[in-house]
């Protein structure tokens, strides 16, 4: 590995090796039969590079992420491996290769914006993660305030109930009030007053 990004959530592996003596003998090959066979002695190079990459350095276990990026030094060359061979190789390309061993191919120009989509994605992931706990946490408020509606109105049933038994004490006690008086003017010789309640 020629150089490691370290990020707050994990590293990027960055890998710089590239077969450029390979790729010198296919740019420069005089005739088709030795451009083809250079081109696939470097293919199987560069090939042999992502299997690398993929295998020592994509370590998920150790805080890498789950890809790693296989730095080409120049766009010329950059384009020659890869755009033109998407163009050329289809599904059998050296960018689907790569890809399907989670080792994405940058050039100079694309290496910076690469980082960027990293770190914006990243960011994107923490802003969900943070609005994943947020909507727990208003589930738990609501379940805490669902449960103290049903202790407030049971509180509320309570006092209305004691306010109800209040009342009729009260009337209770007056009618006993009456009752009295009615007995403690007998004993005085009074003639008690019926009240109709």
């Amino acid at each position: 590995m020629d150089a490691i990004i370290i990020l707050r959530d994990g590293m990027v592996p960055v890998d710089a090796k590239f077969p450029m003596e390979n790729f010198r003998k296919y740019i420069s090959a005089d005739n088709d039969d030795d451009k083809k066979r250079a081109r696939k002695t470097f293919v199987s190079d560069v090939k042999k590079q992502v299997d690398e990459i993929a295998e020592k350095y994509i370590r998920t276990d150790e805080g890498t992420f789950s890809f790693s990026l296989m730095y080409i030094p120049a766009e010329n060359i950059y384009y020659e491996t890869i755009i033109r061979d998407e163009e050329l190789g289809g599904e059998r390309s050296l960018l689907n290769y790569a890809l399907a061993k989670n080792v994405i191919p940058v050039s100079p120009n694309s290496f910076y914006a690469y980082l960027q989509a990293i770190a914006l994605g990243l960011k994107g992931m923490r802003i969900e993660e943070h609005a994943r706990e947020m909507l727990g946490h208003l589930d738990r408020l609501k379940g805490d305030f669902g449960k103290f509606r049903e202790d407030f109105e049971v509180l509320g049933t309570h006092l209305k109930n004691a306010r109800n038994k209040y009342d009729e004490a009260g009337n209770r006690l007056g009618r006993f009030e009456d009752r009295l008086d009615d007995v403690g003017a007998l004993g005085q010789g009074e003639r008690p007053q019926i009240k109709e309640s």
